[in-house]
């Protein structure tokens, strides 16, 4: 006791020292305390500071490096390692730990000031890495033929990615995943020949669609909170609400007979796709009206063994568009949008008119008739397990 109490009477004393601004009795007074307890992090801290006003890199990194030794996640040494090597030119050394530093700081509230500005500077540090960076390489990719937008559209994307100005999106359906499925947001309409056929019937459909709405109201919100179905936007304006609506031709997987006698066109025309027929699940189609004005937050949808079908029919000018994972598109009356719903999207109308889609699910290409059997078998089974509660 009485060597830990002298121990501490010493390092007050160093410390005090260092205050007064005698850097060079206070960096002797360290380095013995430190020689005698090798252990006391305070004295290995106070010996790295001596040495640093000192301008001996060397020496401070040393002391520092003492202080993780026996405490590696001590924000404060981690933060002052960065700072020296940041003085000693070594911004690239210095990036890894000021990085460490925010991570390990990530999730705490309360952090004293001087470390909230060093963890600024570490970011400050990590913005001009990242500017440098870009910079060189998209300089030395243009000096090789790289021009942006001619040859993939794919590597643009992965570019804009690891310069950090995109972000990665995969596939995050909220109710059932596939494995092994391509990581697309959007697919072209060359893809499916049979669009050919319902695009040729957009005049038609809009005729019907156009007489529906003259008549009695088949519209009813997309989002109820009713609904079994989790809503993820309970607090917005959709929800209960005719900002979002839907007539439905297809619910769940039932023919809604009211809706096809007004639509035979659209029916006939829906006939043509691969829709997934799935008892109780689907097909589901709709005309979706979304009101002037009205933005669907981001979300995912339930599974990727499908994709989703935007026919728009009613395209207001400057209407918005609807984004999927990186890539936004913008609705054009007869030209469907493809799209994997489990991938984070939202959607807006920023005109002064209602945008109406027709909108389908069908399955994705790439399963084999064998995986469609199994998975409907499996859908099916789980909806089977939920009536018996």
């Amino acid at each position: 006791m009485h060597e830990q109490s002298t121990a501490q009477n010493r390092l007050q004393s160093a410390i005090q020292t260092l205050q007064r601004g005698n850097i060079a009795q206070a960096k002797s007074l360290f380095t013995s305390l430190c020689h005698d307890h090798p252990h006391l992090t305070h004295a290995w801290f106070g010996l790295a500071y001596a040495c640093s006003n000192l301008n001996d890199f060397t020496a401070s990194i040393a002391a520092i490096d003492k202080v993780l030794e026996h405490e590696s996640k001590n924000i404060k040494a981690i933060i002052f390692k960065a700072d020296q090597l940041v003085y000693n030119k070594q911004e690239r050394m210095a990036l890894s730990f000021y990085e460490a530093a925010i991570q390990l700081t990530s999730k705490q509230q309360n952090l004293p000031d001087e470390i909230v500005r060093g963890l600024q500077r570490g970011i400050t540090l990590r913005e001009k890495y990242d500017d440098q960076y870009s910079d060189y390489l998209l300089s030395a990719l243009i000096k090789k033929g790289y021009e942006r937008g001619k040859i993939s559209k794919r590597f643009d994307e992965a570019l804009d990615i690891s310069f950090g100005k995109k972000e990665i999106y995969l596939q995050q359906p909220t109710r059932f995943y596939f494995p092994g499925l391509p990581q697309r947001a959007f697919f072209e309409r060359s893809e499916f020949p049979w669009l050919n056929t319902i695009e040729s019937k957009t005049p038609a459909i809009k005729f019907e669609l156009q007489q529906m709405l003259s008549g009695q109201e088949q519209f009813s919100p997309y989002l109820d909170s009713n609904s079994t179905e989790p809503n993820f936007v309970k607090h917005l304006d959709i929800v209960d609400s005719l900002n979002w609506s839907a007539a439905y031709l297809w619910h769940y997987g039932v023919l809604n007979d009211v809706v096809a006698e007004q639509c035979p066109n659209t029916k006939q025309a829906l006939d043509t796709a691969p829709l997934p027929y799935i008892g109780g699940q689907t097909p589901v189609a709709l005309f979706s009206k979304l009101k002037a004005g009205v933005k669907i937050p981001a979300h995912h949808g339930l599974l990727n063994t499908r994709l989703i079908c935007h026919l728009p029919i009613i395209v207001p000018k400057n209407c918005g568009g609807l984004r999927v994972g990186n890539e936004t598109r913008q609705w054009e009356e007869g030209k469907a949008l493809i799209f994997d719903d489990s991938i984070e999207h939202e959607a807006w109308n920023n005109s002064q008119e209602e945008r109406v889609v027709l909108l389908f699910d069908i399955w994705r290409p790439e399963l084999t008739d064998d995986e469609k059997r199994l998975i409907t078998d499996m859908l099916v089974a789980v909806d089977e397990f939920s009536e018996q509660e």
